[in-house]
């Protein structure tokens, strides 16, 4: 499904971040990147999801090149991919309702009455009320947040996840109700995941294998 091929990215030229480095996600496989902060997993992670364009290597969706990153990637090569990141108040927009947050994607892709229900089902899924629906970011906890960041990024139905420290900054109980909702979404989907953690009990209890950053090359 994902295939990094000797991959080198960085942001200041001359200093990169990842150097070299080469990883695949099989059709319906879950892998895990273990890693402490800093160690350029993250910008990986970004390369991975079409967010950073690297300064040398090849990035493999389904079998096929990627053409283009970030606003210039095709929208079916887009749409491939769901992405949840560690910090969820940087990745939503202040001034949208966590509702309209969820059907961002359905609207940027001219779907929004199409997808209406399956934004209201994720939503009750992930265990937002609709009264939580209704809010904007200030207004909840960076858990509820974070729910309705991976209810947006299944929104629509990605054959590969990449979750970003997904739960690096949620308690126990809220990890343990995402980390389900993956897990289910992969069992109806078949879909791919990539998970990028520091936590190896967590990365080994989702993941069908677990790489250290960077000696898993």
């Amino acid at each position: 499904m994902l295939e990094l091929d000797r991959v080198t990215a960085g942001y200041d030229r001359g200093v990169p971040v990842v150097a070299d480095l080469s990883l695949a996600v099989g059709e319906g496989e879950a892998v895990g990147l273990l890693g402490p902060s800093g160690c350029g997993k993250s910008t990986l992670a970004r390369v991975a999801a079409l967010l950073h364009r690297p300064w040398a290597g090849t990035v493999r969706l389904a079998g096929e090149p990627v053409t283009g990153f970030r606003f210039r990637a095709p929208r079916a090569e887009r749409t491939r991919v769901g992405v949840v990141f560690q910090q969820p108040r940087l990745a939503a927009d202040p001034r949208l309702t966590l509702g309209d947050l969820i059907a961002e994607p359905a609207r940027a892709t001219g779907r929004g009455a199409e997808l209406a229900d399956r934004a209201a089902r994720l939503a009750d899924d992930i265990g937002l009320t609709p009264a939580l629906l209704g809010r904007r970011p200030h207004e909840v906890s960076d858990g509820q947040l974070q729910r309705a960041c991976l209810a947006r990024a299944l929104l629509l139905r990605p054959g590969l996840l990449i979750c970003d420290e997904m739960t690096a900054m949620l308690d126990a109980s809220t990890t343990a109700a995402l980390a389900a909702v993956v897990e289910e979404y992969r069992r109806e989907h078949g879909a791919a995941l990539l998970a990028v953690g520091h936590d190896r009990v967590l990365l080994r209890r989702w993941c069908d294998r677990v790489l250290d950053f960077p000696t898993g090359r």
